[in-house]
């Protein structure tokens, strides 16, 4: 990835970075990691892996009715994994993200729309260039509802829209996620110059943006 000096940013408009960006969660880090908290009162969690987990966290994090998406790895066995582990795909984990959401607002299942969007749920073990274990499709559910919603939507999914291709997406009870280092949350927002972040993860933010325009934030849609 090109370096960019702050200097050059600021000159050319691009710097995102800024602690007063109304996009930026500000999420709780403890020894560079960022903290997996638990669910307030009113909140669910959802748990989804779809590629590279910048992408997948600024997705779920445009939908009304979440309130946090934190990046981590999930799908594996060994403990606290870091990102360097899970690149050598030998852990069993893909970049994950955890989502904080209102089931008042949101379903579980516009969720799980939503995830299926925004990217591309029929590769297997990759995301279009991004190919490993690490990236693969991951539906993680906590109860038999949430299992059988997201196996319904596979089915209309591959019936209907997709006409006839096969999903790859794992559907997986979920155990535990790790959170990703704290340089990996919300690297999105602050990261708009990147050359990455334009050609592979903004086409799916705004792929899901044009299927879903009526699920997502008003300040994302301005």
């Amino acid at each position: 990835m090109k370096i960019w000096s702050f200097a050059a940013l600021m000159v050319l408009g691009l710097w995102t970075g800024c602690s007063e960006d109304k996009n930026l969660q500000h999420l709780e880090s403890k020894n560079g990691f960022a903290v997996i908290s638990q669910p307030a009162a009113n909140e669910k969690l959802a748990t989804f892996a779809g590629g590279c987990f910048w992408a997948t966290q600024e997705a779920m994090l445009e939908l009304k009715g979440v309130h946090k998406v934190i990046s981590g790895y999930a799908g594996g066995s060994m403990e606290n994994p870091n990102y360097q582990q899970v690149q050598t795909q030998n852990t069993g984990y893909a970049e994950a993200v955890q989502v904080y959401y209102d089931p008042s607002i949101i379903s579980f299942e516009a969720l799980c729309r939503a995830f299926f969007y925004a990217h591309d749920p029929t590769q297997v073990d990759g995301q279009g260039a991004d190919i490993g274990t690490e990236y693969r499709s991951i539906a993680f559910f906590r109860s038999p509802e949430e299992y059988h919603t997201i196996s319904r939507l596979i089915h209309q999914l591959e019936n209907h829209e997709l006409k006839g291709q096969t999903i790859a997406t794992e559907i997986l009870p979920f155990k535990v996620i790790y959170p990703a280092e704290t340089e990996h949350q919300d690297y999105y927002p602050q990261h708009l110059w990147d050359s990455y972040i334009k050609k592979v993860s903004m086409p799916k933010v705004m792929k899901l943006r044009a299927k879903m325009p009526e699920f997502i934030k008003p300040q994302y849609l301005d």
